[in-house]
């Protein structure tokens, strides 16, 4: 059988935004844009007709904004939306209330300026459509050019078995893609402010870190901001890598840093899960416990395995409680995963975890 392509709903009040888009989807033979759509009033009459795997929506439009049509889509017939709009560019509680309403994804609008600006946000474009049409969406009144794919290998050497040094301090690594922004809401707020230092790598593009990170830090009991290249990393906070950039987990004397580096995307990422678990396996071993939760692709997976080897104790969110269970079911299918847990399970594996390493000093 044939596989079958995702339909797209293009949602934009400019016909020459409307055009860039269409025509970067149509390259994908994966991809279909059964049609476009000037503003929420004639894509409610496209919806009466066919239903679109995924919805690709402004949210500067005349006659109704997309954030009203976003919650009354979600309300009334939940689909796949992605927002692709200015608004969110600067990381604005525009793109908190998005995802707040349903959304899965959001994406800058297309750059044109140069030829390297197009092909990756072409390709970050076409990976959202295709990562969309796999999430799982709920009504919220229930609410509870391709690119060569690198490996972590481009920004830093593979771990030698045999060389972590040993240290009484524990930190957790996470890493989350499609649906990671509420999931690790859920985790985070969850956390009391005595536990262990956890580093996170959460897919986004530059300039939304900052804001997602004084978000969480609002709701939750422990400390939440972007990480800075060579601060050192402290227990009660949480470090989450600045969009567009890696982030490494480095050792000096027996105490961690953070590392931030540009590069290559890894896994088609950056900032990369995979780059932050070898860092992981490297500097912190059986110190280490990593957690990979809800998105598409495989990113982390890699990681996850050499965390393992190297003594690390893990965790996957389990497929029932994710968005996308791409990442947690590649990880498991690699070998690296100890452990599968459902998301509200993930706080207490991380204190059960952090609470033995205490004990077994002590002991």
């Amino acid at each position: 059988m044939p596989k079958q392509r995702v339909r797209v709903l293009i949602v934009d009040d400019s016909a020459s935004v409307r055009q860039i888009l269409l025509t970067i989807l149509s390259e994908d033979p994966d991809i279909e844009v059964m049609g476009t759509a000037s503003d929420p009033f004639v894509a409610a009459r496209r919806l009466q007709d066919e239903i679109p795997d995924v919805m690709i929506l402004d949210l500067e439009m005349p006659r109704m904004d997309g954030m009203t049509f976003l919650r009354k889509i979600m309300a009334q017939r939940p689909i796949p939306v992605i927002i692709c709009s200015s608004l969110t560019e600067e990381g604005s509680n525009v793109m908190f209330e998005a995802f707040e309403a349903g959304a899965v994804d959001i994406v800058p609008k297309p750059k044109i300026d140069t030829r390297q600006a197009l092909l990756e946000c072409s390709a970050r474009l076409r990976e959202a459509v295709k990562s969309a049409a796999r999430a799982r969406v709920r009504p919220r009144a229930e609410r509870r050019a391709i690119e060569k794919k690198l490996t972590a290998d481009a920004i830093i050497p593979p771990p030698v078995q045999g060389k972590v040094r040993p240290t009484t301090e524990r930190i957790v690594c996470i890493g989350a893609s499609t649906g990671g922004t509420e999931a690790l809401n859920d985790v985070l707020e969850m956390l009391p402010a005595h536990c262990p230092p956890i580093v996170i790598v959460q897919h986004m593009p530059a300039g939304f870190t900052a804001a997602f990170a004084r978000r969480l830090d609002g709701v939750c009991q422990i400390r939440v901001k972007e990480a800075e290249d060579g601060e050192p990393v402290l227990p009660g906070c949480a470090y989450i890598a600045p969009g567009a950039r890696h982030m490494l987990l480095q050792r000096i004397g027996l105490r961690y840093q953070i590392a931030i580096k540009d590069g290559p995307p890894v896994s088609r990422h950056r900032p990369s899960v995979d780059v932050l678990f070898r860092s992981a396996a490297q500097h912190a071993g059986a110190n280490a416990l990593g957690v990979i939760m809800t998105g598409m692709g495989d990113d982390g997976a890699r990681g996850m395995l050499e965390m393992r080897k190297l003594g690390a104790s893990t965790r996957a969110q389990d497929e029932e409680s994710c968005v996308v269970f791409g990442m947690p079911k590649e990880a498991i299918a690699h070998g690296g995963v100890e452990k599968v847990v459902s998301l509200h399970h993930i706080p207490r594996e991380i204190m059960l975890w952090y609470q033995a390493g205490h004990a077994a000093v002590a002991g």
